[in-house]
């Protein structure tokens, strides 16, 4: 179920969702359970899993920007350079429970 409005408060994303309801999902939250290859890894012909860490640190994350995907997602933009996590609706609901 696709959100009525999304936008990006303070360090939270806050989401309006058809049913009235309200989710307010924080920015490390997001960024921590970011669905991208670079965050969960991605695995070889051979099945071995893989990540990229990005190294550059920062001391708090911060949400830039975002944009839709489709009629099903939306991708964020970090301030840390973080922006291939491809986040569902679902996952959306889940990470605001």
């Amino acid at each position: 179920m696709s959100p009525n409005k999304i936008e990006i408060i303070g360090d939270c994303l806050a989401i309006q969702w058809p049913t009235g309801e309200e989710s307010f999902v924080e920015a490390k939250t997001l960024r921590e359970n970011s669905p991208s290859a670079e965050n969960k890894g991605e695995s070889d012909l051979f099945g071995n899993i893989s990540l990229v860490r990005n190294s550059k640190k920062v001391s708090s994350i911060a949400l830039l920007k975002f944009e839709k995907v489709g009629n099903y997602a939306i991708r964020i933009q970090f301030n840390d350079g973080h922006s291939s996590g491809i986040y569902s609706w679902d996952l959306l609901k889940e990470l605001s429970d």
